[in-house]
């Protein structure tokens, strides 16, 4: 049984039963062309009238889903974390994997994701979590704090990684939660400044000192 909710507009070819839920259809379809026009672009610089037309859909649909602006981007930002989690993230921080291993792998998959993006687009992209973080992050408390808690969980991921190393012995004892976050930090850095020089390799070039960064435990 398919139910369409008042306010959603029905004359909207996306609400055309096509074999999917029309709701989950039209929404999704929001989230992915807001995602790859923030990513692209910005934030500040995208419209709500720019993202209805790009996904094909009228206002009426868009605020039925999203009562504004910042509600999308906060979805965006959970579709992205998602992606993360289950895509590259995931197969960097694999566990059948030696753990010092996989943080070449991080590194490797970093620059072919921004390799293969820039080859598209003739241009670095650069990690959307990151471009946010230093448009919005003065401007709007709620959604720096959506973005910290997806650099922590990707910090978690490497505290993980180096809390096994030092107990395999593959590394020396460390303060792992400090120099997870320094990794993560240098990470969203090399990033960002191969996306200024529009330039991927400077990932494959600066990557592989990440796994010389340590914050010794206080004593």
């Amino acid at each position: 049984m398919w139910i369409f909710h008042s306010g959603l507009d029905l004359t909207d070819r996306s609400n055309i039963i096509t074999g999917m839920k029309p709701e989950t259809d039209t929404r999704s379809r929001i989230i992915a062309t807001a995602r790859e026009m923030f990513h692209s672009r910005s934030y500040a610089d995208v419209g709500i009238q720019e993202i209805c037309a790009g996904a094909r859909v009228q206002k009426g649909s868009f605020y039925h889903f999203f009562p504004s602006k910042q509600e999308l981007v906060m979805a965006v930002i959970d579709d992205m974390a998602e992606d993360w989690a289950h895509g590259f993230v995931a197969e960097a921080f694999d566990k059948n994997l030696p753990p010092v291993e996989r943080l070449d792998y991080m590194i490797d998959a970093a620059y072919y994701w921004q390799k293969a993006a820039s080859d598209i687009e003739g241009r670095m992209p650069g990690c959307l979590f990151g471009n946010l973080a230093l448009e919005m992050s003065t401007r709007d408390d709620v959604m720096r704090a959506k973005l910290n808690a997806v650099f922590d969980k990707a910090r978690d991921r490497f505290r993980a990684t180096l809390d096994e190393a030092v107990q395999l012995g593959a590394l020396a004892p460390m303060n792992t939660e400090a120099s997870a976050t320094a990794m993560l930090a240098y990470l969203e850095g090399i990033i960002l400044l191969a996306k200024t020089r529009n330039d991927p390799e400077v990932i494959l070039l600066l990557g592989p000192a990440i796994k010389t960064l340590r914050i010794e435990l206080s004593h």
